[in-house]
């Protein structure tokens, strides 16, 4: 009498992105959205928006709560790097902006506060444009703190809001979509990024 024996099936190896929703959702997703939005304001190069939008795909009931952390620590994000501008440009604020090679474009930039004064931060932390440099520049310009902070407020927390709304809306689908064109959607962040360094440039 022969006997068989039924190999169960190999478990699916978990991707990228399931990787990152499963952890968005544990008990230290919140934390991980906040050092990324507080980094990304005053030093690091890459935005927190896939990090939103893990943490609301994870759980879209934390949709409200997702936008206020990623925004308020945004916000302190972007008084540090204000800080680094207005006292600590020569010995961190100099080593940043020559890091990303932006010299004349961060001269450009703070002219325009001159004119614009808080208007532009507004208009500039809706775009791809890394928001370090525009703190920074803030500091460097001096811009008027309660300016400066009302107008991250305004600029960070409408954008962050319609970032985690269309993966509250959208979730499910965007999700497919991610997962059937994991390529594509890599590029386009790398692009997005180089487009904002670009835009800062031809300010």
């Amino acid at each position: 009498m022969t006997s068989t024996t039924e190999t169960a099936p190999p478990a699916k190896k978990k991707s990228l992105l399931d990787k990152a929703v499963a952890l968005a959702s544990g008990p230290h997703g919140l934390w991980l959205l906040a050092v990324a939005s507080f980094a990304e304001a005053s030093f690091f190069p890459i935005p927190p928006d896939p990090v939103l939008a893990a943490v609301v795909m994870a759980r879209r009931e934390r949709f409200w709560l997702a936008t206020m952390i990623c925004t308020v620590a945004s916000v302190l994000g972007g008084l540090a790097g204000y800080a680094i501008g207005y006292g600590l440009y020569e010995t961190i604020g100099k080593a940043v902006v020559e890091f990303y090679h932006l010299q004349d474009a961060m001269l450009s930039f703070q002219q325009r506060f001159a004119e614009w004064g808080g208007w532009i931060i507004v208009a500039k932390g809706l775009t791809p444009i890394p928001f370090k440099l525009v703190t920074i520049a803030s500091g460097v310009a001096e811009l008027n703190l309660l300016t400066f902070v009302v107008s991250c407020a305004i600029t960070r927390g409408a954008r962050f809001l319609l970032v985690a709304w269309l993966f509250h809306a959208f979730g499910p689908q965007a999700r497919a979509i991610i997962a059937r064109h994991k390529l594509a959607m890599l590029i386009g962040g790398v692009l997005i990024v180089l487009a904002g360094f670009a835009a800062f440039t031809l300010l």
